[in-house]
């Protein structure tokens, strides 16, 4: 006997049925794969992970707002990359974006916030909490 396999096949056909039935269709689970890689970037969840951040400092539960020049200090990357990787969130309906003068301004979207909290669990909470204990 393996593990991951079973030895006796005994298929419940209604329910297996019924449970495919109900299942994503085909374009529905490959756009939500797509979202969730859009996130599976370690500088673009950084990203993510500071526009809910400057949410919850600022008390707006959907999450703040944060220029790319914000985004790229707090990160520690190029503004370039950090534009480059807001353009994939944003295309993929993670965060939106607005000009304000000459600057552009990110937050996330609902989807974003939800998927974000999904990815990262309390992670970020363990994070904070080990680092004020430090």
């Amino acid at each position: 006997m393996t593990d991951d396999r079973c030895d006796l096949l005994c298929l419940d056909a209604p329910r297996a049925e019924a449970i495919r039935e109900g299942l994503l269709a085909g374009e529905v689970a490959y756009g939500a794969a797509e979202r969730a890689k859009a996130l599976s970037d370690p500088t673009r969840l950084t990203l993510a992970a500071a526009l809910r951040e400057a949410g919850e400092a600022g008390q707006d539960p959907s999450g703040g707002e944060l220029c790319v020049c914000d985004l790229a200090w707090i990160s520690e990357r190029a503004q370039n990359l950090v534009s480059h990787h807001m353009r994939m969130l944003r295309s993929h309906g993670l965060v939106r974006s607005r000009r304000d003068g000459k600057l552009v301004m990110y937050s996330l979207t609902d989807e974003g916030l939800s998927l974000l909290s999904a990815v990262l669990g309390d992670a970020s909470r363990e994070a904070q909490e080990a680092g004020t204990r430090a």
